[in-house]
């Protein structure tokens, strides 16, 4: 074999590997995988069990996690936004992605189950029926200034005058805190409420009036300004450290 014909065995053999790659690229999920133990589990229980009840509690309620077993929680958030992050995740946050597609280990029937049965199991119909509740997601465009206000009239006499902790709620403005939560998890916390640690919902402890769609978004606009760019960190950076 010539030096020529091996050059050209050569370039064949490159370009099929790269028609190849073109449509898939090395180690992208082909949405085939499956949890082992739940090959052809649909079963909402040990799904659940098995893959949210590690942040979300045992039973739906909550732990590091919102609790799912909210039924306000459940009453406002759509079905195709619950699936969209059981399937997805949330980029940034401690929510990772399930769908095979997107490199997880559940089939779109086991996410299927999933967004069934927790609307089945924890939904009521008395939380379905509230109304003037703020919208699930962002529509309007949230002034932090303004939140600054609403946070100290809705929020301080629980979580402080900064928001740095009170007398019955915790820091948050933390920076881990903020680098590890959404601005719509932030919004769905004062939505819907956190019952497993006393956090009232939108509608407050009664002292004020319910938050309205704006006042609520100025308040994620606000505490979404008090992120850093480098959470968490221990150390000073290097300007800080010469002087």
């Amino acid at each position: 074999m010539t030096i020529r014909e091996k050059i050209l065995i050569g370039i064949a053999g490159v370009a099929l590997l790269l028609s190849g790659a073109c449509r898939r690229f090395p180690g992208e999920p082909e949405g085939s995988a499956e949890a082992p133990g739940e090959k052809s589990s649909v079963n909402f229980d040990q799904l659940y069990a098995q893959n949210c009840a590690g942040c979300h509690g045992a039973n739906g309620q909550g732990g590091p996690a919102l609790a799912l077993a909210n039924p306000i929680y459940l009453a406002v958030a759509p079905d195709a936004s619950i699936r969209r992050t059981v399937a997805q995740g949330i980029r940034g946050t401690m929510m990772p992605a399930f769908a095979t597609t997107f490199g997880g280990m559940l089939t779109d029937a086991q996410i299927d189950e999933l967004v069934r049965g927790l609307k089945e199991k924890w939904s009521r119909p008395e939380a379905e029926a509230i109304a003037g509740a703020p919208p699930y997601s962002r529509d309007l465009t949230g002034d932090p200034s303004r939140g600054a206000v609403d946070f100290q009239v809705n929020c301080s006499q629980c979580h402080g005058h900064n928001g740095e902790g009170g007398p019955k709620a915790g820091d948050v403005v933390d920076d881990s805190f903020l680098a590890l939560v959404s601005d719509q998890g932030l919004r769905t916390t004062i939505l819907a409420g956190r019952p497993d640690l006393g956090h009232p919902d939108w509608r407050g402890d009664g002292s004020h009036q319910p938050l309205t769609d704006q006042e609520l978004t100025d308040i994620v606009a606000w505490l979404g300004s008090k992120r850093v760019t480098a959470p968490g960190r221990p150390y000073p950076g290097p300007k800080e450290a010469t002087n």
